[in-house]
């Protein structure tokens, strides 16, 4: 069992070691050190002036060291700020997460969102595999611009199951009047950002995203 405390900071044990909790000193427990031992040093034999240099010396290197901290803390505090601000910046923008591909997994249906810049008169949704080839084509209903949801059996053109892997997502359509367009899935319009445990996510669809994960930010 351990004694009784004999400061606020160190503790003893049973084996007469003391241990400072927070492992650290600073320079004003530095300074400390070095006026107590002038102030307990024998007259007729006082400490050693190179020592007495060499303590001050690390004294000075201390509390530069510590002011450095100090200036880097502002400046990481100053470049988390910037990054909010270019967060904030990027809504009403367009944002890409780096990729046009989706992966399916075994015994997966799974569920992604398109952007759509116009009116959608008709068109369809190609998914192709890693070598690039169009396994799976469906039509577009008629709907206006903005993001669509689409749900994706897994299935080929004939209805077969296919392998895990990661497929691409484009989409050919045309707004009724005279253009033709073309749009891939990972590429949204930025509506919001929302500050979670100090991390900037952007609202891409219906998803956030960290700011570190979106690859691409323009007009």
């Amino acid at each position: 069992m351990a004694t009784s405390a004999i400061s606020n900071t160190t503790t003893s044990t049973n084996n007469n070691i003391y241990e400072n909790p927070d492992g650290i000193l600073g320079k004003d427990d530095f300074m400390k050190l070095l006026l107590t031992e002038l102030q307990y040093q024998d007259p007729t034999d006082p400490v050693d002036s190179d020592k007495i240099l060499t303590q001050t010396s690390q004294l000075a290197t201390l509390e530069s060291a510590d002011n450095t901290n100090k200036t880097m803390e502002k400046l990481v505090a100053q470049l988390n700020s910037t990054s909010d601000l270019n967060a904030v910046a990027a809504i009403g923008k367009m944002g890409s997460l780096g990729t046009d591909s989706i992966t399916l997994a075994k015994d997966d249906n799974p569920s992604f969102e398109m952007y759509f810049n116009h009116d959608i008169q008709s068109g369809s949704v190609n998914i192709t595999d890693a070598q690039g080839n169009t396994v799976k084509t469906f039509d577009l209903a008629s709907n206006s611009a903005g993001v669509q949801s689409f749900q994706w059996d897994g299935t080929d053109n004939s209805g077969n199951r296919l392998p895990e892997g990661r497929y691409a997502i484009t989409a050919d359509y045309s707004d009724g009047d005279s253009g033709s367009y073309k749009t891939a899935y990972g590429v949204y319009p930025i509506e919001s950002v929302r500050f979670d445990s100090g991390k900037a996510l952007l609202k891409m669809g219906s998803n956030y995203y960290p700011l570190d994960s979106v690859k691409e930010i323009y007009q």
